[in-house]
């Protein structure tokens, strides 16, 4: 509905009009409100331009600073009326502000592409990547990580944008860790973090193209312990063992007997173990969650050791142990809270103590924590020749990595060759162009 204060005054401009606000000022005078008509084709365009004191736009002033409203206001007519018989550009002011609008969408939309395409992958690591590691991921893992990106990435492709990294700088990278003699297993931790990142910055739209983790070689992984030890070199280390540290002693004939990786003996919490089913509870395992069954050994061990705690907790007020069920079977002995994070230094000592290393370079063939698991495995196998069941009790969630334990200790090779002697001998023994039939 028309205002009826609305008094329309023209101008000597064809074409260009305007009328006065009753009450607002701009300056001396009253604020005025301009409007453009023109006729093309028979139709009347009729839009209006804006207030006097709404001021000519500064992308327009820069152009032509002394550019009046009312000569702004023509330019617009002649721009419209000209577009209109085009049939192309804004042909009004609603869809000159449309055009406007949907530029700046665009503009923003490439600023912020630009703005993706330049973080840089060290950026993202300290600022996304790593943060989130720490919230998401155990706090070991977060560790390492850290580790892996600041002592092997951020100088080589830190400062880099993702789009500018390539297979290149990553064969440039395992280059300098082959030269530092590293392992191909860190090598390959490097990679699977560099591919981690990727995905994850695929995933929050940083970068669109692939990893270039793709287009590179892989080390090959051979990190098989090959040696074990025998029933009586286990006996000797736990001795060992059991003089320096009854804890580690602990420790190692657990994983003995049972076949648990040190992290999962360090997080054992007494609610875990279950004494009248004799069981285990290895819970946020490797492959997940498993009960792992308790040799009559390890039961006494674990009996003792929650016996000789209580009676210390009660001789000792200041003992750690309050028969809480969620405490540390094995806590460190700082008194620091957390599991253990590895095997301490005494386990190194037995060993050297027993010259079980003396002479041994190569990391498949020396002793370590891991190898008393590797032992249990192949004892296990050696004993039943059960592969599913020492797939089961180790926890592995496929035969695959089962298959690296179970291997047959050198009497058992010995009788295979004995076995194929003996076959071939009776091939020679047989006549001239008579069928020998081997029983399946």
């Amino acid at each position: 509905m028309a205002t009826k204060w609305i008094k329309w005054i023209k101008t000597a401009h064809r074409g260009l009009r305007y009328y006065e606000h009753p009450v607002r000022r701009h300056g001396k005078k009253k604020d005025r409100y301009y409007s453009i008509r023109f006729k093309v084709g028979g139709i009347d365009y009729d839009y209006g331009v804006g207030w006097w004191s709404d001021k000519i736009p500064e992308e327009i002033l820069k152009n032509d600073p002394n550019m009046g409203f009312e000569e702004y206001a023509l330019n617009q007519m002649r721009l419209y009326k000209a577009n209109v018989k085009a049939g192309s550009g804004a042909k009004s002011p609603k869809e000159r502000r449309k055009i406007a609008e949907e530029k700046e969408v665009q503009e923003k939309a490439e600023q912020e592409r630009l703005e993706k395409e330049n973080i840089t992958f060290g950026h993202f690591m300290t600022e996304t990547y790593l943060p989130q590691c720490q919230r998401d991921k155990k706090h070991k893992t977060y560790i390492n990580e850290e580790g892996l990106y600041r002592l092997h990435l951020a100088e080589t492709i830190g400062d880099l944008p993702f789009g500018k990294i390539s297979a290149f700088h990553l064969e440039r990278i395992k280059k300098d860790m082959t030269d530092h003699r590293l392992s191909s297993r860190t090598i390959q931790y490097v990679l699977q973090l560099t591919r981690q990142a990727f995905h994850i910055a695929l995933k929050l739209g940083v970068y669109t193209g692939e990893s270039p983790t793709k287009n590179i070689r892989w080390p090959k992984l051979d990190n098989m312990k090959l040696r074990y030890l025998s029933a009586d070199e286990a006996e000797k280390l736990l001795a060992a063992l059991a003089v320096r540290s009854k804890t580690l002693h602990d420790m190692a004939l657990l994983s003995l007997n049972c076949g648990l990786r040190f992290g999962e003996i360090a997080t054992l919490k007494w609610s875990c173990v279950n004494e009248d089913a004799g069981t285990l509870a290895i819970l946020n395992a490797k492959a997940g969650s498993r009960i792992a069954y308790l040799t009559k050994r390890a039961k006494e061990m674990l009996k003792n050791r929650q016996r000789d705690v209580i009676k210390k907790a009660e001789n000792d007020p200041n003992s750690r142990y309050k028969g809480n069920p969620d405490e540390l079977i094995f806590p460190k002995r700082s008194g620091s809270e957390g599991p253990m994070a590895q095997a301490s230094k005494v386990f190194n000592d037995a060993v050297d103590a027993l010259k079980l290393n003396e002479g041994i370079t190569d990391a498949k063939q020396r002793i370590t924590f891991h190898s008393l698991r590797h032992s249990y495995a192949t004892h296990l196998y050696e004993s039943t020749h059960d592969l599913y069941l020492t797939q089961r009790s180790l926890g592995h969630a496929s035969g695959e990595m089962t298959k690296r334990y179970a291997k047959m200790n050198e009497s058992r090779l010995r009788e295979g060759a004995t076995a194929i002697e003996k076959a071939l001998a009776t091939g020679r023994k047989a006549k001239a162009g008579q069928a020998v039939n081997f029983k399946k």
